[in-house]
């Protein structure tokens, strides 16, 4: 079922009743909207194969590879989870995120995924022009080091290098703190869906937050924004609006593709009589 604009008037009910608050740094900033994430998917064309009078949410895409899963009561500590499953030239793959992974840098890995966004070739090039500290070549960490990044290295039970991002409460010593929340992808997820997440967790620009939302942790930092509502409003209308454009012309493309011109005939000399 695409996106209605019923459902974009409740989100714009909710939001424009907020005074935003600029929050940062991103990973303490909370889970904000989880509809930053599915009004995305369902205006690029996924729709909902899950019961609708369930807290769980299911949505699948068109081309029914892929599967993502949001169920806010999960006995376990991922509350979203992804899967592709494989083709002919594409092996399968999964990620999985926490309950407090804010919304906004989930959508950098999934409007990558629908966009089919040229490949990065290296998911450590977003990291390495912030404002991060890279410990070795396979971790880095947030200035205020509670978020940490890492890739474990290629093994003889992988094809290649899986990543994890965590954040944790400040620990004592070398024990690490509480999580806070994490994100997992595993050694066949692409390199440029890693590097979009990574792209948008790294951005040094605040989240938008209400008053009373929920953040990550105590610690974060929360001032009075220069936005409006509406201005919220309108830069979540514009994104979908965006992502449905784009979609439909991805579609109109593969359904109707290039075709080659057709060879120029050639004359063919008169038969002598």
């Amino acid at each position: 079922m695409p996106l209605s604009e019923r459902q974009l008037a409740a989100f714009a009910d909710k939001h424009a009743r907020q005074i935003p608050f600029d929050t940062s740094p991103r990973h303490l900033a909370g889970p904000g909207d989880a509809r930053h994430v599915t009004h995305g998917l369902a205006a690029a064309g996924w729709s909902a194969v899950s019961d609708p009078l369930s807290a769980e949410i299911v949505l699948r895409s068109p081309d029914r590879r892929h599967r993502l899963q949001f169920d806010p009561q999960s006995t376990t500590s991922a509350w979203w989870r992804l899967w592709a499953d494989p083709t002919d030239t594409e092996p399968g793959w999964y990620a999985e995120f926490g309950e407090l992974v804010p919304a906004e840098v989930l959508t950098g890995f999934t409007d990558a995924l629908i966009l089919a966004t040229p490949p990065q070739p290296d998911p450590w090039e977003p990291v390495a022009l912030a404002d991060w500290h890279r410990d070795s070549d396979s971790t880095a960490c947030s200035p205020d080091t509670m978020c940490r990044i890492g890739r474990r290295p290629v093994s003889e039970f992988s094809r290649g290098p899986s990543w994890h991002v965590e954040t944790r409460e400040p620990g004592h010593g070398q024990f690490p703190g509480p999580r806070i929340w994490h994100a997992y992808f595993d050694d066949r997820a692409p390199a440029h869906l890693v590097g979009s997440f990574l792209t948008a967790l790294v951005d040094g620009s605040p989240l938008q937050r209400g008053m009373y939302d929920r953040t990550g942790h105590y610690s974060a930092v929360q001032k009075p924004s220069r936005l409006r509502p509406q201005q919220v409003v309108d830069a979540h209308t514009a994104r979908i609006e965006s992502l449905r454009a784009r979609a439909r012309s991805a579609r109109r493309q593969q359904t109707n593709p290039a075709t080659t011109p057709a060879k120029a005939h050639t004359a063919q000399p008169a038969t002598r009589r």
